[in-house]
This record gives structure tokens, C-alpha cells and sequence, in this order.
């Protein structure tokens, strides 16, 4: 089975050129990386040297905000186009385990119907730079999401809690799903919508504990105020598409510093203090 690794990326070179290191240093290594670029010209002209063929293409532009679900989705086609039968989407940030694509690979040719996700560690400050080897000494997967031993694989997975940092699908499931919903443009609520969408198919979501990836640090803002406009969008379409709005945790944040209020029907908008 071929494997090909889709990483989305804008901005955040060092980032990406660091999981690229960390990809070399597998104990399988892809047979293809695709690279899809979003408003990132610099990027585009991006032509690393090594044993691992790398594709960059250019996602289309959004006046809305950065394409991530159109971006995935185009990631995968092109994967599927060269020949991969397994798709292993990742994070620009993450950096990945030893056995990260090892472990997708098994996971897909043995159950190529379920919707595979792996544990994910927020790494400190302090680890950047930190040689692909070490990542183990730091393996603290993130508490909200299952985290399963290496070498177990769990199915019946919550698709409340898909998310994008890391998963790994067969190409043909994934063609018969549709994969992300393109819809949603700019920050949040398409992770969600496709766990949604991959469990109303009558498949099934799981989580490999031997494919681990290491997040790596960056500044971040909590809640995320400047994705304000595209969470009130992309959650008013999750809402309109099952029935309830996602994202509830930032909402409520938001309404406490009084940039959004909440309206009759269960809506969110912004508020007053905006």
C-alpha cells in the first residue's frame, strides 16, 4: 500500500521543514508528501531534496479566510491521484513519532473503513529544536482527546472528537465519504462537521495509540478572538447543517467579555463590546 502524508500549510516553514526531518526519520517513511499551499507564495516555490518525493500545490484562494477544508481535500486528491492508497493528514505543527506512519498504515489495511486518529503532545517551549529521537521523552498526550498504548487501536471512537491535527483514512473511503465539507472556510467547526458526516455514513472512528505526533510550540490566543467572524460563520453552518452549534466552550468565553450574544433561536452574533 502506498502512503502519502498532506500537510497544509501558511506560513510556519520552519514548522513544516522540521516535520519533514522528523518524517525522514520514521521507521516507514511516506512514499509521497504533499504540500498544499494557501496564500503562501513562497511556499509554492518549495523543492526539498531527499528520499521523500514532495509535491507542493496551491490552494485556491477564499475571500473568507484560509481555504483548510477545501486545502485537506485537495491534499488527499492529489495523494489519491499519485497512487496513494493511504492518506495520512497532518498538522503543519506536528512533528511525528517514529512510528507515526507505521502504525496509519497497519490501522488502514486492516480496517480501511474507520477514520483513524492518533495522540497528539502540545510540546513546550522549551523543546523547539528538539531531534526527532527525543520526541518519545516527551510523549504527554493532550487530555481531552483518547490516547490509546502503543500498539492498541481503538474503534467506536466519539466523532465529537476528530480533529485534524493528525488522522489517516484509505483513499477510496475517503472518496466515498466526500471528505471535509467545503463550506467551511477560516477557523473552526469543519473537524467537527466531518466526524459528523464520516458517523452518519455508518462508518466508524478510531484511534491508534503507535501513531503518535509531538505538536510544536507557538503563541497562542485563548479564546481565539481574532477568529471571531469565521467561528459565528462556520458555526452558524454547523447549526444549520445538524442542528447545534459547536465550538460552545469559545461562545461561552466570547459572551463573557461580551463579544457575542446569544439570540432567541439558540443563534450566537457578535455583541455589543464588538
Amino acid at each position: 500500500m502506498r502512503t502519502a502524508v498532506v500537510t497544509i500549510a501558511h506560513g510556519r516553514h520552519e514548522h513544516l521543514h522540521r516535520q519533514r526531518e522528523s518524517l525522514l526519520a520514521g521507521s516507514l517513511r511516506p512514499d509521497l508528501h504533499v504540500v498544499v499551499a494557501m496564500s503562501d507564495p513562497v511556499l509554492e516555490s518549495w523543492r526539498p531534496e531527499g528520499p521523500v518525493p514532495t509535491r507542493v500545490v496551491r490552494a485556491p484562494d477564499d475571500a473568507r479566510g484560509l481555504p483548510l477544508a477545501a486545502a485537506r481535500n485537495l491534499g488527499a486528491a492529489v495523494a489519491t491521484e499519485a497512487g496513494a492508497t493511504v492518506v495520512v493528514g497532518l498538522d503543519v505543527d506536528c512533528l511525528v513519532g517514529t512510528d507515526l506512519v507505521a502504525a496509519y498504515r497497519d490501522a488502514v489495511r486492516s480496517e480501511p473503513t474507520v477514520l483513524w486518529s492518533g495522540p497528539v503532545t502540545y510540546l513546550p517551549a522549551s523543546a523547539r529544536g528538539i531531534a526527532p529521537s527525543a520526541l518519545a521523552e516527551h510523549d504527554a498526550p493532550h487530555p481531552a482527546r483518547p490516547a490509546p498504548a502503543p500498539g492498541q487501536r481503538w474503534t467506536g471512537g466519539d466523532p465529537d472528537l476528530f480533529w485534524s491535527l493528525s488522522y489517516a483514512v484509505h483513499s477510496r473511503t475517503w472518496s466515498s465519504v466526500g471528505g471535509f465539507c467545503e463550506e467551511y472556510a477560516g477557523y473552526g467547526g469543519e473537524d467537527t462537521d466531518l466526524g459528523r458526516t464520516w458517523a452518519a455514513s455508518g462508518r466508524p472512528l478510531g484511534w491508534v495509540g503507535g501513531a503518535r505526533a509531538y505538536h510544536q510550540h507557538h503563541d497562542t490566543e485563548s479564546p481565539p478572538v481574532r477568529h471571531l467572524d469565521d467561528i459565528l460563520r462556520n458555526g452558524a453552518l454547523f447549526a444549520r447543517r445538524w442542528g447545534w452549534w459547536p465550538m460552545t466552550g469559545w461562545l461561552a468565553s466570547f459572551e463573557e467579555q461580551g463579544l457575542v450574544v446569544r439570540l432567541p433561536d439558540g443563534g450566537w452574533a457578535r455583541g455589543s463590546a464588538t
